[in-house]
């Protein structure tokens, strides 16, 4: 990706340090955003169903709130997505005690379905408001100076990108909260596997193409 930062000729642009940000190829994206999906999507869930099959709801939601909780933490010690985290934090222990008061699974598991369907309404509806959000949770993954955000050519690209995103994740929401509904917990976790990593892959790679090819161009 990159507004100016990705020229013609495939080099980054030095900001006013002097320090030129690391070449936006797809492996370098994928080292710096899916070990964060991976801590705090994955294994939380993982460790949810675990711990609902040793030891009840309690013991999941604890174990997957505590693997969250600390992939978040490492993430605001890190300097990484700031106030997105913390909200993040917030969610996460909102969701634990939502889950245990109504001593449900299905309750607990749904929250974070609900939330990525607000997610996917909120990308929709930043295109046309110029401010796709594509573009601004892309600058956790990349740095892109002030110069190419405020460029035409940005926010056509990324807002591109937010309709993609936003109906990936409507669409991903509604199958979820089905399984979740119709096949239980198992279901919920196949489902969840299945549309999430392997399309998040592809829609990244896709992402960084699109990008990188759009906004090379002269």
């Amino acid at each position: 990706m990159g507004g100016r930062v990705v020229r013609a000729a495939g080099a980054a642009a030095a900001p006013a340090g002097g320090i030129a940000p690391p070449e936006p190829t797809f492996g370098y994206l994928a080292r710096r955003g899916l070990p964060g999906l991976a801590r705090e999507g994955l294994v939380p869930l993982a460790l949810f169903y675990v711990g609902l099959r040793v030891g009840g709801l309690a013991l999941g939601i604890a174990l997957a709130t505590a693997a969250a909780t600390a992939a978040l933490l490492w993430e605001i010690r890190a300097g990484r997505r700031g106030l997105l985290a913390k909200l993040s934090l917030a969610f996460v222990a909102v969701q634990a005690a939502v889950g245990l008061a109504a001593q449900s699974a299905t309750v607990y598991l749904a929250q974070p379905v609900l939330l990525n369907a607000a997610w996917g309404l909120a990308f929709l509806l930043s295109v046309p408001l110029r401010r796709p959000l594509a573009g601004v949770l892309a600058q956790t993954w990349y740095p892109f100076d002030d110069d190419d955000r405020a460029t035409p050519r940005f926010r056509r690209v990324f807002g591109v990108e937010s309709v993609v995103w936003g109906l990936y994740l409507l669409a991903r929401g509604a199958l979820r909260l089905g399984a979740l509904l119709r096949g239980g917990v198992e279901g919920f976790a196949i489902v969840t596997l299945l549309t999430g990593t392997p399309v998040f892959l592809l829609l990244t790679a896709w992402s960084v193409w699109y990008a990188r090819s759009r906004l090379s161009r002269g």
